[in-house]
């Protein structure tokens, strides 16, 4: 009989053991390995049973067994020195305090970071893939930093899907219910004890209203709005029923909430907890963009003085990072404009802000642009002063994306930065290789150096010994070989097999045999069955009498996704061949808890993505924190820190980096040439190398590359460093700008938006009318100097309004500029008879070779981020009769 209604009976803790409450409501338990030891040694079987969650544990472990560690001084002595430790890293200063101390500029008093999906632990399915895995760690080195970060998103009912394999190897799903009374959240509640709601006007007199439960992460506090509750009808209350679900309204009516209601739920938690406001509002992706408009409405509601549009846009402007992970318009998210008008115009609108400057915000403006889409990202990008890649090579890929929001510059010029995303090391270093660096360095300086990303705390790690390097190789090996044949056979099992037919899997995988890994996601761009091409090429790799490999894959499709349901079934019939099926898995099901034992236990990492298609790929990170090799296309991160000694590079066919159609036969013939270059890596490099042993059994070149990839990568690869650097480059300079416009009633976001208004409105008339030049050879030596004098026509705008500057660098054979230098003229007295001031510079010939300079004008003002901000440039006309500008 199915039970008509479902809830939690809670274990009541004896008084002794209440701190139990106390780590387990934290999820500093998730990456804290003594908190997880105290759970385990509660009771090791319910903890195994539970999946290693300490708040199902604390509701399924026996009163008798509670009892006993109630009058058991040795565990409560462990107890009381574990939350007495917690409540030191929540109080104590870390480095974002030593730093504000230190700091002139004071740091943001708090930073809003908005994120659809955050992967913090397995305990808490609120992910789908590397975007959340990324927000957790974000969340996570935040907090071991001590930065001031209150992240929010939302809470999906169902989360993100279970994933199982039919008998003939397609993707089944299932939707489990979550239950927040068996999860590590509490709900979050106002002084009178009722819950804390949000509520968005909707069209037709609707209200979509949500609770908000409050997750902890170490320091941070996590809100996660949850609009399944009793207040909304049917169709409201299903809006965060699951992680990307549902048709084009649901996804938006999620954006909506996300970003309106999680500004409003950050202002209710302040007001209930005294929290600092935040003075900075990270977008991680555009899911959350309409968060900028929420921001807009409540300036021009709550100013005394009566902010406008425009100025209120500027002061949010200011004040907002948006960080896009995609590398192409495919995966970036667009609405019909007429839905977005509907649900933003009428009853439904936000006071203060018309439903036209919201449409704008999205509109695809630039030449190949769609009139009737509402481009979330677009949105984004017009919302935010400062905005950045995830990786260097993503900058370059996002600068030519989105160069259409910039008309007029060079893609290189478009003001997105990057910050190369890293991965949260206390999470993903298995304790095996913590003990190792700690036995040489010392435990304090190894959690210093996981925690911060400084690379002086990673100097020693190289006195190693080989010896003791690949004993804990083989280790980490054995341990990935166990828990593989657990899930196969509860794979196959789940897949009709009786026991009598499983007896093959105890052999499966061997742990001295060379192991490469490859688990993500499975769009087709990640290219799942790269290494399918030549199946008898492969069988001949893994079944090699002396340089065997085996390979461990995993990965899921998006339910919508029949394509990739198509990949992961032809690697399931492969790896079901009897033949091979000792030497090649596909485990099912991937998620947190899978790749904490999947990176540390294989020896190589493969990635084979379409480049440049791989924003960051932060799975070899992982990897490569474990003393694994990666093996990989030079896109991401990898592109970035190869460095022929931490792994291998896959030759790409399309050397320009260009993205093919998938249906062409261009795609098919480099597919097929980066397949084979593929297999001749693994063969003749990689397994060539990791066979190749001296007397003592050791693979002496190998273990060396193993060392270089910890010290090497290992402190650039941290979340920790990745989030120092958004403080010191991103957050605290938008703090600063947001101070500046807020200051006296907003009085600078007034006069910057009056300022814009006056340029926009005057710049038709702006022209560069002469460029002359001494140049009286055509030949120049190095390190002479040409005298510029160029005349200007500013129309009604005044000198101190613009910048004039002489561009110059290399040129190629359409005299097109590269590698840029930018040189600044100088006014030479006021306006001629004709309206036209003068700018004169010096501009050095610091190049041999071809080299040419040109001329523009820009709006110059003092609170711009960027000279390229309001995406206006006046060049000279091919008509204007200007002397020679280029150089041979």
């Amino acid at each position: 009989m199915k039970a008509i209604r479902r809830f939690t009976v809670r274990t009541v803790l004896p008084e002794q053991l209440q701190p139990l409450h106390e780590l387990a409501l934290n999820l500093r338990w998730s990456w804290h390995p003594e908190t997880r030891d105290l759970f385990r040694s509660v009771d090791p079987e319910v903890w195994a049973a539970t999946g290693e969650d300490p708040v199902r544990l604390l509701g399924e472990v026996p009163a008798a067994r509670l009892a006993a560690l109630a009058t058991d001084r040795r565990f409560l002595r462990r107890l009381g020195d574990l939350a007495d430790d917690l409540r030191e890293y929540l109080t104590g200063p870390r480095w974002y305090q030593t730093r504000h101390e230190a700091d002139r500029a004071p740091l943001p008093a708090a930073i809003a970071y908005f994120s659809p999906e955050y992967g913090i632990a397995a305990a808490l399915p609120q992910y789908s893939g590397g975007l959340g895995i990324l927000a957790g760690d974000h969340l996570k080195a935040a907090s071991d930093l001590g930065v001031p970060v209150v992240g929010v998103g939302l809470f999906y009912r169902h989360g993100y899907f279970r994933q199982s394999l039919s008998r003939d190897g397609w993707q089944q799903e299932r939707y489990p219910l979550l239950d927040p009374d068996e999860l590590a959240v509490s709900l979050l509640r106002e002084a009178d004890g009722t819950p804390c709601r949000v509520d968005l006007a909707l069209p037709g007199g609707r209200t979509l209203a949500a609770h908000i439960w409050k997750a902890q992460v170490g320091r941070v506090p996590l809100l996660l709005l949850d609009s399944d509750i009793e207040a909304n009808s049917p169709a409201e209350r299903d809006v965060t029923d699951r992680l990307y679900g549902g048709g084009s309204e649901h996804r938006l009516l999620q954006e909506m909430l996300l970003g309106i209601g999680g500004v409003r739920a950050v202002r209710a938690y302040c007001r209930l907890t005294g929290h600092p406001a935040p003075d900075v509002f990270h977008t991680n992706e555009g899911h959350a963009g309409f968060l900028g408009v929420e921001r807009i409405r409540e300036l021009v509601a709550e100013d005394p003085a009566g902010l406008d549009f425009a100025a209120a846009l500027e002061a949010v402007r200011a004040g907002t990072l948006f960080t896009t992970h995609t590398p192409v318009p495919a995966g970036i998210d667009r609405f019909d404009r007429e839905l977005v008008a509907r649900h933003f115009g009428g009853d439904a609108a936000l006071p203060g802000v018309p439903v036209e400057q919201v449409l704008a915000l999205g509109a695809e403006s630039w030449c190949d642009g769609d009139p009737k889409l509402f481009n979330m990202a677009a949105m984004g990008l017009r919302l935010a002063q400062r905005a950045n890649g995830v990786s260097t090579l993503h900058g370059e890929v996002s600068r030519s994306m989105f160069h259409g929001l910039w008309p007029g510059f060079d893609p290189a010029e478009v003001p997105i930065t990057s910050v190369t995303n890293g991965v949260h090391a206390a999470t993903w270093i298995d304790p095996a290789v913590v003990r190792l660096g700690a036995a040489e360095i010392g435990a304090e300086r190894a959690e210093e150096a996981m925690t911060t990303g400084d690379t002086r705390r990673w100097t020693g790690l190289e006195r190693i010994g080989n010896t003791e390097v690949w004993e804990l190789r083989r280790a980490l090996r054995a341990q990935l070989v166990e828990e593989a044949r657990r899930r196969l056979h509860a794979s196959w099992r789940g897949r009709g097999a009786g026991e009598a037919e499983l007896g093959w899997v105890s052999s499966v995988l061997d742990p001295d045999v060379l192991t490469i890994g490859f688990a993500r996601r499975v769009p087709s761009y990640k290219r799942l069955t790269l290494m399918l091409r030549d199946p008898e090429r492969l069988r001949a790799l893994l079944l090699h009498p002396t340089r065997p490999v085996q390979i461990v894959v995993a990965g899921k499709a998006h339910p919508a996704d029949d394509g990739g349901k198509r990949l992961i079934q032809q690697m399931v019939a492969f790896a079901d061949d009897p033949a091979v099926r000792h030497r090649i898995v596909f485990l099912p099901d991937y998620d947190m808890a899978m790749a904490q034992r999947l990176y540390p236990g294989c020896d190589v990492w493969l990635n084979n993505p379409l480049r440049p298609l791989e924003a960051c790929g932060t799975s070899g990170m992982k990897a490569a924190l474990n003393g694994c090799l990666n093996l990989s296309v030079l896109d991401g991160w990898w592109d970035e820190w190869y460095d022929g000694r931490n792994g291998w590079a896959i030759p790409t066919a399309d050397e320009s980096g260009g993205v093919l159609d998938p249906d062409s036969g261009e795609a098919e013939r480099r597919d097929d040439i980066e397949a084979a270059a593929l297999y001749d890596l693994i063969e003749h490099q990689v397994a060539a190398r990791f066979y190749d042993r001296d007397a003592d059994g050791l693979p002496q070149q190998w273990i060396a590359m193993v060392r270089h990839t910890l010290v090497t990568l290992g402190p650039k690869v941290l979340a920790g460093r990745m989030v120092r650097e958004y403080v010191e480059r991103l957050y605290a300079p938008a703090a600063q700008a947001q101070r500046e416009l807020a200051a006296d009633r907003n009085r600078g976001s007034r006069e910057l938006a009056r300022w814009k208004a006056k340029v926009r409105e005057a710049w038709p008339a702006v022209r560069v009318e002469h460029v002359e030049a001494d140049c009286p050879a055509e030949a120049q030596e190095l390190g002479s100097s040409l005298a510029l004098r160029v005349q200007v026509a500013l129309g009604t705008l005044a000198p101190g309004d613009v910048e004039v500057q002489a561009v110059s660098g290399r040129v190629d054979e359409r005299d097109r500029i590269s590698d840029a230098c930018l040189l600044a003229l100088k006014p030479v007295g006021g306006p001629d008879l004709d309206g036209r001031t003068r700018y004169e510079g010096a501009l050095e010939l610091c190049r041999t070779g071809p080299f040419g300079y040109t001329v523009r004008v820009l709006p110059a003002h003092p609170r711009l981020a960027s000279p390229t901000e309001l995406g206006l440039v006046a060049l000279p006309a091919e008509s204007a009769g200007m002397d020679a500008g280029l150089l041979r």
